[in-house]
């Protein structure tokens, strides 16, 4: 225990700390519109194009993260037009530009003279070895994510939920689209140290998937997913370096296995709480509409008329559509 609180008193870990802290607050924020967008996968394809970007700073001897910013925001906008242009052959699209993209980072770092094991650093994540430019551009970056997904979270939510609606409500539908394909590119970079660009995806969508189970609404649900991706960012980091005197564990996968953690156990718990709903309201409410009496009737009553006839004393009223109607025309509210 010793050991750990000394470990926490050097300066790449508390660089680490803050890295993760801001990671985890940024990745959720935008994974929850990717989330209700059905768009939960794009963070990884994203990623995979940003190894390229990565590749590319290597080569030029540049900083990696910028880099890889430009290309990943370039290859989510391609990717927005992919798929607001809707070609049938949209996915096969897709498929090459994301397998390229991986492939053409790994020939990028091999011509740089890099080994594998430095792009692994950006594969799956070093957040111990980040730098305090790298927590400045992290801090930076991820502040404007948060601020965007938080400011513009009506004008996001409704056209991530109905874009129709949103066009009629006058907004401008591949603005917003464009702008949450270059966060969510934005999002992929910033969390490439933490987790690495294989598992973005995972902090992107498992902490916004673990709050949809214990909340009702969508700001709520934004909310919980950011304090949920920030425990688990945070807290993985932190179990990786208590673990670290007893075997050599990464902090990138301990961080997306506590947040499936997280998820297992909110599970049961929103299946609880959905069937307790269903069973104080099993069924909805219904405003039952309000009669207006009238003074007279337009429909003669008779024999021939085809409602049920009930005789009370020596009349007989008619049972029409659940009111009773005397044959002379005059409408009763109540027998």
């Amino acid at each position: 225990m010793n050991d750990f609180i000394d470990l926490l008193g050097y300066q790449f870990m508390q660089r680490a700390i803050i890295a993760a802290l801001f990671t985890g607050l940024a990745a959720p924020a935008i994974g929850t519109y990717l989330v209700q967008r059905r768009q939960a996968l794009m963070g990884d394809g994203i990623g995979h194009v940003a190894v390229t970007g990565v590749a590319l700073g290597l080569l030029t001897h540049t900083s990696p993260t910028w880099t890889a910013v430009i290309v990943a925001v370039l290859g989510a906008v391609l990717i927005e037009v992919i798929r607001e242009r809707g070609h049938t052959n949209g996915d096969v699209a897709l498929a090459l530009l994301f397998y390229g993209g991986l492939a053409g980072g790994v020939l990028l770092t091999g011509l740089a003279g890099q080994s594998a094991g430095r792009l692994n650093q950006f594969l799956f994540g070093a957040i111990t070895t980040t730098s305090i430019s790298d927590v400045i551009v992290v801090m930076v970056l991820a502040a404007v994510i948060v601020l965007v997904c938080v400011g513009l979270s009506p004008q996001l939510f409704a056209v991530a939920q109905d874009q129709e609606f949103a066009r009629v409500a006058g907004l401008n539908i591949r603005f917003y689209n464009l702008l949450v394909a270059v966060l969510a590119a934005v999002t992929v970079t910033v969390a490439m140290r933490t987790v690495g660009l294989l598992l973005v995806s995972a902090l992107m969508v498992v902490p916004v998937a673990t709050s949809q189970q214990l909340t009702r609404s969508f700001r709520s649900t934004l909310g919980a997913a950011m304090v949920l991706g920030t425990l688990a960012s945070v807290g993985g980091l932190l179990l990786s370096a208590y673990t670290s005197n007893y075997a050599r564990v990464a902090p990138g996968p301990t961080i997306v296995l506590l947040a499936l953690a997280g998820f297992v156990v909110a599970w049961p718990v929103g299946v609880l709480l959905r069937s307790r709903r269903r069973l104080r309201r099993p069924f909805p409410v219904v405003e039952v509409a309000a009669h207006e009496a009238i003074d007279e009737h337009p429909h003669e009553h008779g024999k021939d008329c085809g409602h049920v006839a009930v005789r009370h004393g020596d009349h007989v009223d008619y049972v029409h559509g659940g009111h009773r109607h005397a044959p002379h025309g005059k409408h009763y509210d109540e027998h």
